[in-house]
């Protein structure tokens, strides 16, 4: 299957890197102290911590509460990987057509890059950045700005339903969905890994043997 585009927005954890070692790891001990009990499930991916601790925590917590778990996650980035065929697609990519929109924060989302080996895009779009976290649009239109292209120009790539909203409610050229939890979202496509794929001249080719629908 082919696409034209000009731009391709890679989500971070999940379709660049696999951090989910470190999440359930920092947030394991997080919630011991903070929310007893609660354990970071899949509902949760693609959110922003701001958001997941100020639902959990009181007002008069949420500073500390938040400073803690983004001390836990950067201590554990040195656990993060590539997902299969990652590093080859990027290291292939002109600097200026592609960059990452993640939902964790500046340290947190180029700390997860460098451990596992993939290049640091220079616009990457991170929680800081915007005001509304996914499934809001604002992170893919921030994201398409920087590469100075309009966002239907751009193609996403996401493995959380909630970034996979973002992705559709911007109006994106297509969103591609990563891995079987997104088989029921409104992606256009959903493969199983980034491997094979190729961006040249504007066509990004998936190749058949990765199709999950």
């Amino acid at each position: 299957m082919i696409f034209e585009a000009s731009g391709l927005l890679f989500d971070n954890d999940g379709v660049l890197v696999d951090s989910m070692g470190t999440v359930d790891g920092s947030w394991g001990e997080w919630s011991k102290t903070y929310s007893p009990g609660f354990q970071i499930s899949y509902e949760y991916h693609g959110r922003r911590a701001s958001e997941i601790v100020a639902s959990l925590v009181g007002e008069e917590l949420f500073e500390e509460a938040l400073a803690e778990i983004n001390r836990l996650e950067l201590e554990l980035t040195h656990l993060t990987t590539a997902m299969p065929g990652a590093k080859k697609l990027l290291e292939s990519l002109e600097s200026d057509t592609w960059t990452v929109v993640t939902s964790a924060g500046r340290d947190l989302g180029t700390s997860r890059l460098k451990a596992a080996g993939l290049p640091v895009p220079k616009e990457l779009v991170c929680a800081d950045d915007v005001s509304s976290g996914k499934p809001n649009p604002e992170p893919y239109l921030m994201g398409a700005k920087k590469l100075s292209l309009d966002i239907s120009e751009c193609i996403v790539f996401e493995d959380a339903p909630s970034g996979v909203a973002a992705g559709v409610a911007a109006g994106a050229r297509a969103v591609i969905g990563i891995g079987e939890e997104v088989l029921d979202s409104k992606a256009d496509v959903v493969i199983s890994s980034l491997e094979g794929i190729s961006f040249l001249g504007g066509k990004l080719e998936l190749p058949d043997s990765k199709r999950l629908r």
